[in-house]
């Protein structure tokens, strides 16, 4: 997908190329300056204030939702919601895929979130079959994808290495629950769009990531290492990204028998780490990184957090094809 290309669903980070990752950051950056005046946020309030969105999160979520329904408010899009599915007709019978398309009567855009691994590709197709095909945007899809997420840590990576010459070139350690962990799946996708990156995955034997995921960077020719030594990676990172134990996934609490405390990262660790790193997590977290960590200047996850209200603001006016208005017509 191309900067200029709109597309009609977001619904996995292998729609994004190189020219697109560029492009949203340019326009995300962009956005953040007319927040700096009051006249700047009611230009943004009226750029789609003519359309509405439903925000469908039936898995439970407090940062992506907000975050979405903080950034369709910037943009003037009033929002409805449903937050579990047993409030709606589903509860009486009703298919998934009525329910949906009796939504998208009401609203120009849906997000969703479910548990349900590749049903936001499901409805997005089916929809596309009707007479009113509204784009639907994966905000989280079973362990399988979270395309925003990984657009938002494109974008703090970006801006944690502006000064030195971006993404390109560095080392990405990512830890913990790598084999259920979507966004580290979206993430280590989109980060095979860069020049000569390289990616370490540090977990217990337990947690390590699926063979379609080393297939894929097989073929894209990004090194990769796997290793259970979460200290001895930590010196050749440029980013330790944190994730927590997926247990939501287990079949019968199979997650506790998994020894994690070897990858937690604690405040003694910093000494190991580079000056220059940054430490990223999507959040939320448990034990696995230390609250004392929040002090240091590397520590990013809590700017990643706000840069995901901002970049979600740029994903829905290129969505909604009004994106040129922001950006100067020579980008």
């Amino acid at each position: 997908m191309g900067s200029h290309a709109k597309p009609l669903h977001i619904l996995s980070s292998s729609q994004f190329d190189r020219d697109f990752l560029d492009y949203m950051c340019l326009l995300t950056d962009t956005i953040r300056r007319f927040d700096k005046s009051k006249e700047g946020l009611m230009y943004l309030k009226g750029l789609l204030a003519h359309k509405r969105a439903m925000l469908y999160f039936t898995q439970p979520s407090t940062r992506t939702f907000l975050s979405f329904q903080s950034a369709c408010n910037i943009i003037g899009m009033p929002t409805s919601e449903i937050r579990d599915s047993s409030t709606s007709s589903e509860r009486k019978g009703e298919s998934i895929e009525d329910s949906l398309r009796t939504f998208s009567s009401y609203v120009d855009l849906i997000i969703m979130r479910t548990a349900t691994p590749g049903l936001c590709d499901r409805i997005a197709a089916y929809l596309d079959e009707t007479e009113r095909p509204v784009p639907i945007i994966n905000a989280g899809s079973g362990p399988d994808e979270h395309p925003t997420q990984a657009l938002l840590d494109i974008y703090t990576l970006n801006r944690s290495f502006i000064r030195q010459d971006g993404i390109d070139g560095k080392t990405i350690t990512l830890v913990g629950d790598l084999k259920r962990g979507r966004t580290v799946r979206s993430l280590s996708s989109l980060l095979t769009n860069y020049q000569d990156v390289s990616l370490r995955f540090v977990s217990p034997p337990e947690f390590r990531i699926e063979d379609d995921l080393r297939t894929l960077l097989t073929e894209k020719g990004v090194k990769f290492e796997e290793t259970d030594h979460l200290v001895d990676a930590l010196a050749y990172s440029d980013a330790i990204y944190m994730t927590r134990v997926q247990d939501e996934y287990d079949s019968d609490n199979e997650s506790a028998s998994v020894d994690t405390t070897r990858f937690h990262l604690k405040a003694q660790h910093l000494k190991h780490m580079k000056d220059s790193a940054v430490i990223m997590h999507p959040l939320p977290r448990r034990n696995e990184l230390d609250v004392e960590i929040d002090k240091d200047p590397r520590a990013k996850y809590w700017r990643q957090e706000r840069n995901g209200m901002w970049t979600r603001v740029a994903l829905l006016t290129k969505i909604l094809g009004v994106d040129r208005k922001i950006v100067l017509p020579e980008l």
